[in-house]
C-alpha cells in the first residue's frame, strides 16, 4: 500500500519518546482512506470509507485543530513548536484531501458509472434531464434561496459550520445603479444534498443522481437578473465546534447547554474549502472574511462535502456493491421473561456486533415490566434520537419504579438528543442527573434491583465497553457483561450513589474507577508484570483500545518492556507510544485494525503469573479518560468467559494479516504482509459467532 505520511518525529532531530498526537490521528485517517483505495472492497463501501475519512477530518478540524488554535488565540502569535505542528498538520491534511478526490474521481465514480450509477454534472445531463433539473430548481430550490449582494447595508452574512454556500462575482450595475461586485448564496439546509432523478430519465439498470450544489451551479445566473455572473464557487467553512460552558457558574447545566448549542454553528473559523477552479481573488476574499491564512485553504476537485456522498448508497438498490449481509447471533441462554433466573446461574458475555444487542434491551425491558423490580439505574452517553431502551426506562418510570438516569449532556455532537431524552425522562417521573461538573460520565453501566425470596433485594448489572446505542452496536465492536455477581453489582450501585450524591465512594474490590483509581491500577498491573519478568518468569500484557496517549502509562510500558515483559498493543487510532526502539520499547508491538466494523472495545490482559487478569473498560489510555471522565474498568471472573475474551477479542487481532497495520518507531504505519494464508479477525468472528440466515 503506497501510503507515506510525514514522519512523526515532531520538530527535533533526535528521537523523542512520544509520537505527536495530531499526526498520529491523521495517520489513522490514512488507514481509513486505504479502505477506499482497496479494489477488493465493494464499490459502495469504498464510497462509504471516503465519506468516513471526510467526516473524520471534519471532526479533527472542529475539535483538535480548533483546540490548538484556541490555546493561543486564533489570530495570536503561535509558539514555534505549535506553529511547526500546525504546519505538519496542514501538509498532511492537504495530501489526504487531494488523495480522497483522486480516489473519488479516478476510481470510484467511473466504476459506479460502469454499474449504471451516474453522478451527473450539468455538462453530463441530456436535454430531458436538464429540463427536469431546471423544473426542480424552480419548484424546490429557488423559492428557498436568498442571494445577498454585499454592500454596507448588506454585510457578509453569518456562515453556518459545514454548510454549503456559494460566492459569486458580478459585473454590471445592480437595480439601484451601483456596482456591487460580490454576492453570497447560502444553500438551504432543509434541502437534500443528493437528488435522484426519476427512473424514466435513467438507464434501466442504474440511477442518475445530481448534487444540490450542481443544480444551484447550473442555474446561478437565474438568481441575478440583469447582472453578469463573472465567476463563482461553492465554499464550505469548518468552525470550532467544542462547546464551552462555565459549569462552576451556571445554575442549570441543561439550560446553559441549550443556549450554547446555538452558538456552536458560529465558532471560530478553522478551515475553508472551495472548488478547485475558484478564482484566487474570491478565495482570498473569503480567507480575509474569516480571518484565515492561506495554509487553511483547501481547493477540492469536486463537491466540498464528501461526507454527503455516502447517501448515494441509500438511493440505489445494488447489494452486489455492498458487503455481504451479516446476521448477528440472536440466540440467548434465557427466555425473555426469565433473564434474571439465567443470570443467577451464570454471567452472560456479549460480543457486539457478532451477538445481538437485543439482549441488553431485553434486560432493561424485562426490568421495566417485572413487578418484582423496584429500581433501575443507568448511565447514558450516546443513545440516538430513537431508542427502545430509553422508551423502556420511560415506561418503568411511568409504572412507578425508581428510575435514575445519569445522562451526559456534554457527549460531543449528541447534546441535543440527550437534552430531549432528559426532558422526556423527567416528565415520566425519572430522576435525571447530569453526572459530575467538569467530568464527563463515560462509563457504561446499568443496574436492576429486584425484591426476591424473603423480600431480599438483589442487584443485576450490565457493564459495557460501548454505548447504549442500538444502531452503532451493529457496526462497532464492543463487549458487554451481564452479571448477578453480588460484589460487582453492589459496586456498580456504589458508583451510582457516588455520582448522584457526590460523596466519596467506598473502596472497591473489583471495579477500577476513573478519575480515582483506574490509572493507578493500570500502572500497578503493568509494574506487577515487570516484577514477574525480573524474577525470571514469563510476563505478558495484551491491550486493545481506541487510543493510547497517557504519558504515565506509556512510561510504565517502556519500563516493563526493558524489564522483559512482552507487550502487544492493538490501538485503532492515535498512539503516542513508539514501539520497537532499542533500549526503550523493543518488546512492544503496536498494530491497528481497520476493517468492516469500527474497533471500539477496550480490553486489558495481564498474565499475572497465570492468574490471567482480564478487564473490560469504557476507557482508553488517554489522560482525558483517566482523569477528566467517569470511567469504569471491570474484571471478567469466569474462566470460560476469560477464554472467550482472549479468543475473540485479542488473539485473532494479533493473527490478522489482512486488515492489520503495524506502527514503526518513526510513527509510520505499514500494512502487515504475510505469505501465510490470509486471515481477517473480523471475518473470522463473523463466521464463528454470526448466524446463518438459512
Amino acid at each position: 500500500m503506497s501510503i507515506t505520511p510525514v514522519k512523526n518525529d515532531v520538530v527535533e532531530k533526535k528521537l523523542v519518546p512520544f509520537l505527536d498526537r495530531e499526526l498520529s490521528q491523521i495517520a489513522f485517517n490514512w488507514r481509513v482512506l486505504a479502505q477506499a483505495e482497496d479494489s477488493s472492497v465493494p464499490l459502495l463501501e469504498r464510497l462509504r470509507y471516503l465519506s468516513i475519512a471526510s467526516s473524520n477530518l471534519d471532526e479533527f478540524f472542529e475539535v483538535r485543530v480548533a483546540s490548538l488554535l484556541a490555546q493561543h488565540g486564533n489570530a495570536g502569535k503561535l509558539p514555534p513548536q505549535l506553529r511547526a505542528t500546525l504546519e505538519q498538520i496542514s501538509i498532511e491534511a492537504h495530501r489526504i484531501v487531494d488523495r480522497q478526490y483522486e480516489v473519488l474521481n479516478d476510481e470510484v465514480l467511473p466504476q459506479l458509472s460502469a454499474h449504471g450509477v451516474h453522478l451527473l454534472r450539468h455538462n453530463d445531463r441530456n436535454p430531458a434531464q436538464r429540463a427536469w433539473v431546471k423544473a426542480y430548481f424552480e419548484r424546490e430550490v429557488r423559492p428557498l434561496l436568498t442571494p445577498i449582494g454585499l454592500d454596507p447595508a448588506h454585510p457578509f452574512p453569518q456562515v453556518v459550520n459545514k454548510s454549503l454556500n456559494f460566492i459569486v462575482s458580478l459585473a454590471g450595475k445592480d437595480a439601484f445603479g451601483r456596482g456591487t461586485a460580490i454576492a453570497i448564496v447560502k444553500a438551504p439546509r432543509v434541502l437534500p444534498r443528493i437528488i435522484r432523478l426519476p427512473d424514466e430519465l435513467s438507464n434501466k439498470k442504474g440511477a442518475s443522481i445530481c448534487l444540490l450544489s450542481s443544480i444551484i451551479h447550473a442555474h446561478i445566473d437565474d438568481l441575478f437578473n440583469g447582472r453578469e455572473v463573472v465567476a463563482y464557487s461553492q465554499f464550505r467553512l469548518t468552525r470550532d465546534s467544542d462547546l464551552w460552558v462555565d459549569e462552576d457558574e451556571v445554575k442549570n447545566l441543561r439550560l446553559a447547554l441549550q443556549g450554547e448549542l446555538q452558538g456552536r454553528q458560529f465558532g471560530a473559523a478553522v478551515r475553508l474549502e472551495v472548488a478547485k477552479n475558484c478564482p484566487p481573488n474570491l478565495s482570498k476574499f473569503l480567507l480575509e472574511q474569516f480571518n484565515l491564512d492561506h495554509s487553511r485553504l483547501y481547493e477540492v476537485n469536486g463537491p466540498v462535502n464528501l461526507a454527503r456522498l455516502s447517501e448515494i448508497g441509500d438511493l440505489v438498490n445494488l447489494p452486489d456493491l455492498r458487503f455481504p449481509a451479516f446476521y448477528a447471533d440472536t440466540s440467548t441462554p434465557y427466555s425473555q421473561s426469565d433473564i434474571f433466573a439465567a443470570l443467577r446461574k451464570q454471567d452472560i458475555l456479549l460480543h457486539h456486533p457478532y451477538q445481538t444487542f437485543q439482549t441488553v434491551i431485553d434486560f432493561v425491558r424485562s426490568a421495566a415490566a417485572d413487578p418484582a423490580v423496584v429500581a433501575i439505574k443507568q448511565t447514558i452517553y450516546r443513545t440516538g434520537m430513537n431508542s427502545d431502551l430509553m422508551e423502556a426506562l420511560i415506561s418503568a418510570a411511568q409504572a412507578g419504579k425508581e428510575v435514575t438516569v445519569i445522562l451526559e449532556l456534554m457527549a460531543r455532537f449528541d447534546e441535543e438528543a440527550n437534552i430531549n431524552w432528559a426532558d422526556r425522562l423527567q416528565r415520566a417521573g425519572a430522576q435525571v442527573v447530569y453526572g459530575v461538573v467538569g467530568l464527563k460520565t463515560h462509563a457504561k453501566l446499568a443496574l436492576v434491583i429486584r425484591r426476591e425470596v424473603g423480600h431480599q433485594l438483589r442487584c443485576y448489572a450490565h457493564l459495557g465497553t460501548g454505548n447504549y446505542h442500538a444502531t452503532t452496536t451493529k457496526f462497532y465492536t464492543d463487549f458487554g457483561l451481564l452479571t448477578a455477581h453480588p460484589t460487582i453489582a453492589a459496586e456498580v450501585n456504589e458508583v451510582f450513589i457516588h455520582l448522584t450524591s457526590l460523596t466519596k465512594h467506598k473502596k472497591f474490590q473489583y471495579l477500577w474507577l476513573a478519575p480515582f483509581s483506574l490509572q493507578n491500577q493500570l500502572v500497578r498491573s503493568i509494574r506487577n508484570e515487570a516484577r514477574i519478568a525480573k524474577s525470571g518468569k514469563p510476563a505478558r500484557i495484551i491491550a486493545k483500545m481506541n487510543a493510547l496517549l497517557d504519558e504515565s502509562v506509556i512510561k510504565a510500558l517502556y519500563a516493563a518492556s526493558n524489564d522483559g515483559v512482552k507487550i502487544d498493543l492493538i490501538v485503532r487510532g492515535a498512539c503516542a507510544l513508539r514501539p520497537g526502539v532499542p533500549g526503550l520499547s523493543e518488546n512492544i508491538t503496536v498494530r491497528s485494525i481497520v476493517g468492516r466494523f469500527l474497533e471500539h472495545s477496550r480490553i486489558f490482559y495481564f498474565r499475572n503469573d497465570l492468574a490471567h487478569d482480564t478487564y473490560l473498560s469504557s476507557a482508553d489510555w488517554m489522560n482525558r479518560n483517566l482523569f477528566r471522565r467517569i470511567e469504569v474498568a471491570f474484571p471478567i471472573l469466569d474462566k470460560n468467559l476469560k477464554k472467550r475474551v482472549m479468543e475473540e477479542g485479542l488473539l485473532p487481532y494479533l493473527k490478522d494479516n489482512t486488515h492489520a497495520w503495524i506502527l514503526d518507531e518513526d510513527g509510520t504505519y505499514s500494512r502487515r504482509k504475510s505469505r501465510a494464508q490470509p486471515f481477517s479477525a473480523q471475518q473470522f468472528l463473523m463466521e464463528t459467532l454470526g448466524q446463518n440466515p438459512d
